[in-house]
């Protein structure tokens, strides 16, 4: 009897926690999902990963890559999407995105709490994508390297052709960082094509190696592995906050910017969760995490606070930026196809 009671008994607990395992499972499944793209630095990624499922219960599968990286992956997955939003990264591959029929359409009801370049951002791609944060590219330099390879002081695009620079530039690819393709935008608008290529190809001479991650040449340079590092100025400034001997530069001649920016992945299978995060990282309170986690970009969020460490958009020389033709699918694979094969692919 007391043998039987005790099977009754492991039965009975034994039906509790397969029970209690379907809830947990169903619990689970009521809050959602959610498979994000992220193109900004691992630490900001991370940062809005656990606010978010703190904030919702949403679970998030979050890998990190460059903005051109994203596209390809975004691109090549189109007929099966494995990913539901992409959050940040330079806007242009998003626009390319866009037009190229990528991501959907959505109009967040914090649209109108949105800097005006936010809003141009997104109705410029027909509500496929939305400006999250701006920045300004330029580059910095290691003053300690500078003053040992008498290169002296850099203000300008110029300088980083000088012949002490030999082999002491570092900068990204375009075809993988967005930053990088915003520098070959940028030169082409200050420069003209003609001229702009002709600097691309005298730069190369004193380029080091051209890395996968647009931020990736501002830590060689605060390590001491380059004197100069082209990137945005904002992840150049993270550098001068964590005390490295760091210049950060607004080139003389001018220099462009970035919106940094979030598309919902056509196909999506989590659009619902997808829609919650969108709305969600346009708020002041999702967009403060951006500083927090060393990232000083402009927020969208016109209630956000600016970081004090962030540059100065008013004091640089910013050209007026033709995001709509440098961020179409034709004009992008055209100044890419031909950085290729006139610059990369030139020997030193």
């Amino acid at each position: 009897m007391k043998l039987k009671k005790n099977l009754v008994a492991a039965t009975m607990l034994a039906g509790s926690m397969t029970a209690l395992s379907f809830l947990s499972a169903g619990a689970a499944q009521a809050q959602g999902a959610l498979v994000m793209y992220c193109g900004v630095q691992e630490e900001w990624c991370r940062a809005m990963v656990t606010a978010f499922e703190r904030e919702t219960g949403i679970k998030v599968s979050m890998t990190r890559k460059s903005a051109g990286e994203v596209f390809a992956q975004v691109k090549a997955e189109a007929a099966n999407p494995r990913a539901d939003i992409w959050w940040g990264g330079t806007g242009d591959p998003h626009m390319q995105a866009a037009e190229e029929g990528l991501t959907v359409e959505y109009t967040s009801p914090r649209m109108s709490e949105l800097q005006d370049w936010a809003v141009r951002q997104w109705e410029q791609s027909k509500k496929r994508t939305v400006g999250i944060y701006s920045g300004a590219l330029g580059f910095g330099y290691n003053t300690e390297l500078a003053k040992s390879n008498n290169a002296g002081e850099l203000k300008c695009w110029a300088d980083l052709l000088k012949p002490e620079l030999k082999d002491e530039v570092q900068v990204a690819d375009p075809n993988s960082s967005g930053t990088a393709y915003t520098l070959l935008a940028s030169i082409v608008q200050i420069m003209g094509e003609d001229k702009g290529f002709e600097y691309l190809k005298a730069l190369h001479k004193n380029v080091n190696q051209y890395t996968k991650s647009g931020a990736a040449p501002a830590k060689a340079m605060a390590q001491g592995e380059t004197t100069a590092g082209i990137a945005f100025m904002h992840d150049i400034v993270t550098m001068v906050v964590d005390k490295a001997p760091v210049k950060v530069v607004a080139p003389c001649e001018g220099t462009g910017y970035e919106i940094g920016s979030m598309s919902i992945i056509k196909g999506a299978k989590n659009m619902e969760s997808a829609q919650k995060f969108y709305d969600w990282a346009l708020s002041a309170d999702a967009q403060k995490l951006g500083a927090e986690a060393k990232s000083y970009q402009v927020p969208s969020n016109k209630s956000t606070p600016i970081p004090p460490q962030a540059p100065k958009m008013t004091d640089i020389k910013l050209i007026n930026f033709d995001f709509a033709k440098y961020g179409s699918s034709e004009e992008r694979k055209r100044l890419l196809s031909k950085w290729d094969n006139e610059v990369k692919n030139l020997p030193k």
